[in-house]
């Protein structure tokens, strides 16, 4: 306690102030399967071919008085790619898009919050994917937040992003027509606060 009381005094001599105790800490509701990562891409430009990325994991961190503190984290199993088509899938899993062999996992870590207000906000972080990390943007936006019928309490938002193909070394995504360079991801995160 005395420690803490030296750090806070310190912070304010320097005219820092300290986070808010209000940060809350929360894991994505994955046992209950109430997350989701979802992609859209357009196949030779006469269709959207839409799927889903099943296994994957994260938490994230809220603050309601100091939006610039939160932050997500998360990890996807790209082998877990579904397009409701299983020959497809073993085709994305390969060395011609995903190379799930070399490249089993893609990871996501925030870097930077801006609230704009109502909920909404744009956090910026480092994806990486297949093999190269580049810095993009997701439009998020808050669902909502409250207490469970399990005694606990949950928090939800959705993200979008556009990812381009060639910004990770997958040329091989022409295959499907210069439309498929553009990736639409979409994500739906429930959270457990711990």
């Amino acid at each position: 306690m005395k420690i803490k009381t030296i750090l806070a005094a310190g912070l304010l001599s320097f005219g820092l102030s300290l986070p808010a105790q209000a940060v809350e800490n929360y894991n994505f509701d994955i046992k209950g399967q109430h997350a989701f990562i979802q992609f859209k891409i357009k196949h030779l430009g006469y269709s959207w071919l839409i799927g889903n990325f099943n296994t994957f994991d994260g938490s994230f961190t809220y603050d309601a008085e100091n939006p610039a503190f939160n932050s997500v984290n998360t990890t996807i199993d790209l082998a877990s790619i579904d397009s409701n088509h299983s020959e497809r899938d073993k085709h994305l899993r390969s060395g011609d898009f995903f190379d799930v062999a070399n490249y089993p996992t893609a990871t996501f870590k925030s870097t930077k919050f801006q609230s704009s207000g109502d909920g909404k906000g744009i956090m910026t972080g480092e994806l990486t994917l297949h093999g190269v990390t580049q810095t993009i943007t997701l439009d998020v936006q808050e669902i909502g937040g409250g207490k469970d019928p399990w005694g606990g309490f949950r928090r939800g938002f959705e993200g979008s992003t556009t990812l381009h193909l060639s910004d990770y070394k997958m040329v091989k995504g022409n295959m499907l027509g210069a439309p498929a360079e553009n990736v639409e991801i979409f994500l739906s995160i429930e959270g457990i606060r711990q």
